[in-house]
């Protein structure tokens, strides 16, 4: 099996297990990416998602001012090609953290990159939830706060989950991109060790590697959407 495995894959065996660039090295790199990205790029996400919900003329707390803002921000990160936010925004990356290459590097522009779809996202999440139960908790003297938590967040966490998902399936893919700025991980994997060399094997493994990633995001996601969807 494993003599198999060498003759059929032998630039898969070359790149080792190990290593700056070995298979485990650019799993760790794209996890690492993925995970602190949807953590700071979620948040993010999360706080403009809300404020465009709540400062909407039919929000809870309408203002149109804030309302433009919101919509302002989100729209203009939107409209920018990552590959381009990546070079855009070197000066702020090495700013906050020090560098402008490698896996730590990558993350500003990773979660510049996905918080403006993430905010879109929880905005439709988070309009779908019954206006009238949103005016029932107003009408009781529920705080903003109590509205936020008790009404939104409750009644909109399975959507949320699952455009939750859809977001890191996502960003999943623009840590391939990320590899421009040397941060590696199995995007990086399958071009420049893969497609650059005419290395087919070694494409196809990474590439069925991301594909095994994305499949665990979307099996989770799924199945805790439905099971926090008391609909």
């Amino acid at each position: 099996m494993s003599n198999w495995f060498s003759q059929t894959f032998p630039n898969v065996v070359y790149q080792g297990w190990s290593g700056d660039t070995g298979w485990l090295t650019a799993i760790n790199q794209t996890i690492f990416m993925t995970f602190w990205s949807a953590i700071f790029g979620g948040l993010l996400g999360l706080i403009f998602g809300f404020g465009l919900v709540v400062t909407s003329p039919r929000g809870i707390t309408p203002n149109k001012v804030l309302f433009w803002i919101f919509d302002k921000i989100v729209s203009i990160f939107r409209a920018i090609p990552f590959i381009i936010l990546l070079a855009f925004i070197a000066p702020v990356t090495k700013t906050i953290v020090g560098t402008q290459i490698g896996s730590t590097a990558a993350l500003v522009p990773l979660s510049l990159g996905v918080f403006p779809f993430y905010a879109r996202q929880v905005q439709v999440a988070l309009t779908e939830v019954d206006s009238g139960i949103v005016e029932a908790a107003q009408a009781v003297g529920a705080s903003f706060t109590e509205i936020v938590f008790g009404v939104y967040l409750r009644e909109g966490r399975s959507e949320l989950i699952r455009v939750s998902t859809v977001t890191l399936i996502s960003l999943i893919g623009l840590t391939a991109m990320a590899g421009a700025i040397g941060a590696g991980g199995l995007g990086n994997m399958a071009i420049a060790y893969g497609y650059n060399r005419f290395a087919n094997d070694t494409t196809l493994v990474a590439t069925f590697l991301v594909l095994v990633l994305v499949l665990i995001v979307q099996v989770v996601g799924d199945y805790l959407a439905k099971h926090y969807n008391h609909k």
